[in-house]
């Protein structure tokens, strides 16, 4: 059996858990649709193994407590692989299925599904990946980072470095070591900006895929570059490696700090646990950890039912942010239907339910997160965690630095 065919098996099996059955034709009535893509089986399965049940769980939480605004919700997950091909499919799917949006799932597939997105008006998400230029909602109206992009995690990167440097970074030396694709190199733009506004020297390393040999850029960084902050950029396998190379050769973790990618407790057990790890800075857009209500809420279902908590919740990085995604997917919708009075929204109506949320925090859970119209970003903000006494542990508030910065290469985009 396929791993599609597996994805779609476990969505009947929650259709049928909230009680969706084939000839239950009221039930059908009100009954909202949600796709959702995932990686479970592709380069990218150490991310989608655990974001995906997380969006699931909240799911299977709002079900327990009517739905949203009466409507029972039934999620078709597709596996795509973090492959195009497979996301194509998957779209025509959940289009034949009256998917009011779909969580998105990679890079390349937010690429080519954004044009089908706005044609058939179905927004799709794409929290911390995709293009940063889709925060722009003028120019991509139905696709949505609700999550901070990676021009957005750029600035936070700098930020952070300034502020562990004393407060200033002139004549200061930063390392970039990032994934060469194009999801890598998307930042560039926005350091090569800060450069030569707070006067630090920039220089790039290229990890080449898979990204788990990167020897060679390591030893140029430590022994000759000698800078004095890296920022990394990298996903997959690769987090973890960039982690054991640059303690391998002596450059203190305190001074390197990660993309939202390499922030999961699975990349600090990959290189070496968090006792090897001590000091490794990384981004976050979603809290990390159980002690959040919502997270409560769902093992107390679990416990209800008569089910160990869930598994998943040991990578609580990746599983948090696909109780967020869940989470915004279900306050679009009910911002959608109450605007309708009830009634089933469509899809265009369900982009502007999205585009009315603001002061959504789900309980400290997420940052105040405020989507309008003009910002699909949701105010591109970020919260840096550093492994300290053997788990995560904050290392500042939710901060949104450079704004500026990013507005003007918005624009800039927007010009072309």
């Amino acid at each position: 059996m396929s791993a599609s065919h597996k994805c779609w098996l476990y969505a009947a099996s929650v259709a049928a858990a909230v009680g969706i059955g084939a000839g239950a034709a009221a039930a059908q009535q009100k009954e909202l649709v949600f796709g959702l893509h995932c990686d479970r089986t592709g380069a990218t399965q150490t991310v989608g193994t655990f974001l995906c049940p997380g969006y699931h769980d909240y799911i299977a939480l709002l079900n327990s407590k009517g739905g949203i605004e009466g409507y029972k919700v039934r999620v078709i997950e597709i596996d795509n692989e973090y492959k195009v091909p497979p996301a194509m499919e998957a779209h025509e799917r959940f289009k034949m299925e009256g998917a009011v949006l779909t969580g998105l799932y990679g890079t390349p597939q937010t690429a080519a599904l954004a044009k089908k997105l706005d044609e058939d008006k179905v927004l799709g998400t794409s929290p911390g990946f995709g293009t940063a230029a889709a925060a722009d909602g003028q120019r991509y109206p139905y696709v949505f980072p609700i999550a901070a992009s990676y021009w957005s995690q750029g600035t936070a990167g700098v930020a952070f470095a300034k502020e562990r440097l004393g407060g200033s970074l002139k004549g200061k030396k930063i390392a970039f070591l990032f994934y060469d694709n194009p999801a890598g190199k998307e930042p560039l733009p926005i350091l090569e900006d800060l450069a030569k506004s707070e006067g630090f020297e920039l220089r790039t390393f290229a990890v080449p895929a898979p990204g788990v040999e990167m020897g060679a850029q390591v030893l140029d960084i430590t022994a000759r570059y000698r800078p004095d902050f890296v920022i990394a950029h990298l996903f997959g396998r690769a987090p973890s490696v960039a982690v054991k190379e640059l303690k391998g050769k002596g450059y203190p973790l305190s001074k390197l700090v990660s993309f939202v990618w390499g922030a999961s407790e699975a990349d600090v057990k990959a290189a070496g646990g968090f006792g090897a790890a001590e000091g490794y800075n990384v981004m976050q857009f979603a809290g990390v950890g159980t002690d959040y209500q919502v997270i409560k809420d769902i093992n107390a279902m679990y416990k209800a039912q008569g089910k160990p908590e869930p598994k998943e919740q040991e990578i609580s990085v990746y599983y948090n942010r696909g109780v967020m995604v869940a989470a915004l997917h279900a306050e679009a919708v009910r911002n959608a239907i109450k605007t309708k009075g009830g009634a089933m929204p469509t899809g265009e109506e369900v982009r502007k339910g999205m585009e009315a949320i603001t002061n959504f925090t789900l309980g400290g859970l997420v940052p105040p997160m405020k989507i309008t119209p003009q910002d699909h970003e949701g105010g591109g903000w970020v919260q840096i965690w550093t492994v300290k006494g053997g788990k995560f542990a904050k290392a500042g508030d939710w901060k949104q630095p450079y704004r500026d910065v990013i507005k003007k290469h918005l624009d800039m985009e927007a010009k072309k």
